[in-house]
Order: structure tokens, then sequence, then C-alpha cells
């Protein structure tokens, strides 16, 4: 059993309620326990500090935030070789506290979220409330001041969960709003409103979403209004042609920010 003991330089084992496995990394505020085998006066149970360091009875201050608990162990082994001979240290983390994300952007109230467990971009979207007023194809992800390859809108809205994406802890997600992706739908139709665009909206399309045309209606005088650089373009569609003839190139594709109005007439 001895030569057993003496062989066995390190035995670090991460253990947590959270199942991160080994390649977690410390952070401030988090729990850890530290036991030394053999040797309970220098076992402690520990808050890692604000400033990112650890205090043990006889290694005093030892920096822990940033490390894995296979590399903190191997620290506490060198440090604590210094007062017991070959030590056998084991590095549980007991609480975590640092597996914060940011969410900003205006598309969801903005939060800190402190994730209980390993999580992937496609869960939590689906856990936000009000996801459907964030703009995905805008939104991005940033990690250690740089951005994640990740297209929110293919993975969210078009289901490719291939494009799935483990979070970590302190990613910074921008969520903006959705207010750009509008089409307003106004003037002689049931329910003027806007609606939010998709790929492939047509005129058609949106006034059909907004109750069709009212009986006032002048189904030959629907305008599209596009902003062009800093001035708008106005397009006249001829609705009655559409749907009475069938000249689908009078259904134009809408692209986001269009007002589709439809005026009124006489008789």
């Amino acid at each position: 059993m001895k030569k057993i003991v003496l062989c066995l330089l390190l035995v670090v084992h991460c253990c947590s309620g959270f199942a991160w496995g080994g390649d977690y990394v410390i952070g401030d505020g988090d729990g850890l326990s530290i036991a030394v085998w053999g040797v309970p006066e220098l076992s402690v149970n520990v808050i890692v500090r604000p400033d990112g360091k650890i205090t043990l009875p006889a290694g005093g201050d030892v920096a822990a935030t940033g490390f894995t608990p296979v590399q903190l162990g191997q620290e506490l082994t060198k440090v604590l070789g210094n007062y017991v001979k070959t030590p056998i240290v084991t590095v549980t983390v007991a609480g975590i506290t640092n597996n914060r994300i940011y969410i900003s952007g205006g598309g969801v109230p903005p939060r800190v979220m402190n994730l209980q467990g390993r999580t992937t971009l496609f869960k939590l979207l689906c856990s936000l409330e009000g996801i459907g007023n964030a703009d995905l194809q805008r939104a991005y992800l940033m990690r250690a001041g740089e951005k994640v390859e990740v297209d929110f809108h293919d993975l969210f809205d078009k289901g490719n969960l291939e494009a799935d994406i483990d979070l970590q802890a302190e990613d910074i997600l921008f969520l903006p709003t959705n207010e750009l992706n509008k089409v307003y739908v106004v003037g002689a139709v049931n329910t003027p409103q806007y609606i939010i665009y998709r790929d492939g909206l047509r005129i058609l399309d949106a006034i059909l979403e907004s109750g069709g045309f009212t009986k006032f209606a002048k189904e030959n005088a629907v305008l599209i209004l596009r902003k062009k650089g800093e001035e708008r373009e106005t397009i006249k569609i001829d609705m009655e042609n559409l749907m009475k003839e069938g000249e689908w190139n009078q259904n134009l594709e809408l692209i986001r920010g269009d007002y589709v109005i439809v005026k009124e007439g006489m008789f």
C-alpha cells in the first residue's frame, strides 16, 4: 500500500452537481472543496474571492480563477509539496456561480443569466421569453472579444441543429429588435398592421394576412413605398389584374421596411 501511495503524485477529481466535466474553468465566487489525503487539517471548503484567489491553511493565497480543476490541483500539489511529502490532492467544484452569460440588444429584455449546466445556444433561445421580437438575422455572439461564427436565423428559425454550439461562461449574446424587419400594410384592408418580414414574402401574402381588401379598396391602385438610399421609391401594383387575370408578375416580393398602401376608391 505504501508503494502505491508513493507512486501517486496527484489525484485530481472534478465533480459537481452540474456535470460540467474536467474542462470547466473556475471563476470568482465558485465554491471549491480542497481535500489533501491523510492531512485533514489542510482540507478546506473555500469560495474563490473576487480577486480570483483562495486561501489554504498552510499554503496561503493561491490563484484559482482561470484554472480548470485539473490545473488547480497541479498548482496546489506544488504549493503543498513544501509542507507535505508527495501530497494527494482532490479538487471538487462544489458550487458554480461562474457560469454567467450576458444578453442585450433590445430584442428581448437584457439580463445576466447564470446557467445551471452545459447549455447550447438553441436551448437557450428556446427558453427566452419574447424571442419572436428579436432579429435573429442580425444577432451575434461575442466570446473573449471576438465574434463566434454562428447563424442564429439558420439555427432557430430554419431548424438547422447542426449549427448549434455550446455556450461558455462570459459569452455575450446580442439580440437586436426586429423593428427593421417590419413590413407595414395600411389603408383599405380589413386589418391594417405590420408583418414581420420573412424570406419570400410577397405583396399578396401581406394583403391576405391583413384580412384582404375592404369593399372600398381600389384594387388597381396599390402602392409599395420602398426606401432607396435616402429617398423613397413608389411602386404601383395592379392587384386587380393579379387576382382576376393571373398576372403573377404583379405579385412582387417585398423587402424589409416596405409600406404597402391600399387606396380607397369612391365607387
